[in-house]
């Protein structure tokens, strides 16, 4: 039963250090958000986890950090222009493994050989290492259209669920 509890807690430990914080980055290429305005009118704006974390979470750091710039601009809503999502290569299909290992206790040795397979059963959601926008800024009411956000409804739904460090 210990075992079980200890197992649990690691696993809880785990979960949490492997969601990325909500950030600035703190230079080119690091984790956390970064911004780059391109026109008066038009950011870049990308969220960069440190390593592989949950596709969704980045995604939503990245329009939330969209939403912050267009309020700090004076703006009320956004339209996403282009969307990428940085998988970073990763593969998710089944691997196998080889393992060869040895070993003596009391004057006798032995070698085992072992032989694994793996297959993705889902779960485990898409992975990513970063998520980029290409956003245009607007006032007034916000357009019709499933890629044009408002700005404040973005912020409010989304600050809450951001792990600060």
């Amino acid at each position: 039963m210990r075992l079980l509890i200890l197992a649990a807690f690691a696993a809880a430990l785990a979960a949490c250090a492997s969601t990325p914080f909500y950030a600035p980055a703190t230079g080119p290429g690091r984790p956390g958000y970064s911004d780059l305005q391109i026109e008066r009118d038009r950011y870049r704006v990308t969220y960069r986890a440190d390593g592989a974390a949950d596709a969704q979470l980045i995604e939503n750091y990245a329009l939330l950090r969209a939403g912050q710039v267009t309020l700090s601009a004076g703006y009320d809503w956004f339209i996403v222009d282009r969307r990428t999502l940085d998988r970073g290569g990763s593969y998710s299909g089944p691997r196998a493994s080889i393992g060869v290992g040895g070993g003596s206790f009391g004057g006798r040795g032995g070698v085992g050989l072992g032989v694994g397979l793996g297959f993705p059963l889902g779960g485990g959601g898409e992975r990513a290492l970063a998520s980029t926008l290409d956003i245009r800024l607007g006032r007034g009411p916000k357009p019709a259209g499933p890629d044009a956000y408002d700005a404040r409804q973005v912020v409010h739904a989304l600050s809450a669920a951001a792990r600060a460090p």
